[in-house]
């Protein structure tokens, strides 16, 4: 039998995916709670991914780059279809040479993610970013930098 999506489950999942992004930034274990046990993931330069241990790595593997991140929801676009939601938003932060990010200012800090739900727990997470937060990728800025909004 399919579930049939109501607007209390659009706000119950926007508020799951708000809490993500929170837990995030406050770099929170407990992030792994708002997860089903058998959750499936993308992040770029990763890959697919499945599971806590796999989330895991990611995010140890992030923080040996990135020593802060914040998610500014006030930009946030919510974008609900069914059990899916998706986000497109913008960060700051620094990584751990010191250099910062911030959307609209620097190349890297816009972001889309693609959230599917199943009993109010995130079961499959979609990331599409530049990881690149620090913008030393120089060789791929076809265009140059300068004059660029970002």
């Amino acid at each position: 039998m399919n579930h049939v999506t109501t607007g209390s489950d659009i706000v119950a999942n926007n508020a799951v995916a708000l809490e993500y992004f929170r837990r995030l930034d406050l770099q929170d274990p407990s992030v792994l709670d708002l997860f089903t046990e058998d959750f499936t993931f993308y992040f770029p330069k990763y890959g697919l991914g499945r599971g806590r241990e796999q989330f895991v790595e990611v995010m140890t593997g992030l923080g040996s780059l990135v020593a802060s991140t914040r998610h500014d929801p006030s930009d946030y676009r919510f974008l609900p279809s069914g059990d899916h939601l998706v986000v497109e938003g913008t960060t700051s932060g620094a990584i751990v040479s010191g250099a910062t990010w911030e959307a609209g200012k620097t190349p890297a800090g816009r972001f889309c993610n693609v959230f599917q739900f199943r009993d109010g727990r995130i079961s499959r997470l979609a990331v599409y970013l530049d990881p690149d937060y620090g913008s030393l990728d120089e060789d791929r800025f076809l265009w140059g930098r300068e004059g660029r909004t970002w």
